[in-house]
């Protein structure tokens, strides 16, 4: 499932959904017009017996995979990694976020250089 809202300004830990106040929802249609966000829908228990993910790779040309748990049952010196996620980065080429268990947000600006907050949650 995917939500996705314009952000607020605020500083407060970043692991808050941060909705404005009154919230400002953003389609998955305005998402990609706006960003150029793409979405598909694949079943995270399944995935590998239908193919979706591997056609969407195949067809986007995507050769590198790793998959990473965040948790701080799973992941060493959980608090001080996640803070480098909050820290604003580019990719200099299209990625996937799929998520196989539990949730996340990832920020993005749009053409009008608004935060957008997408979440993602299995």
């Amino acid at each position: 499932m995917v939500r996705a809202w314009f952000m607020d300004s605020s500083a407060d830990d970043q692991r808050m959904p941060h909705q404005c106040d009154p919230p400002q929802p953003v389609t998955i249609e305005e998402l990609k017009k706006t960003s150029g966000v793409l979405h598909w829908q694949i079943n995270a228990d399944k995935y590998e017996e239908e193919g979706k993910l591997s056609q969407i790779q195949k067809d986007r040309g995507y050769t590198y995979t790793d998959t990473i748990v965040v948790s701080p049952e799973k992941l060493p010196n959980y608090e001080q990694k996640i803070k480098i996620f909050f820290e604003e980065h580019l990719h200099s080429d299209e990625e996937i976020r799929f998520i196989l268990d539990g949730s996340g947000y990832f920020d993005v600006r749009d053409d009008q250089d608004r935060w957008i907050r997408i979440e993602c949650t299995k």
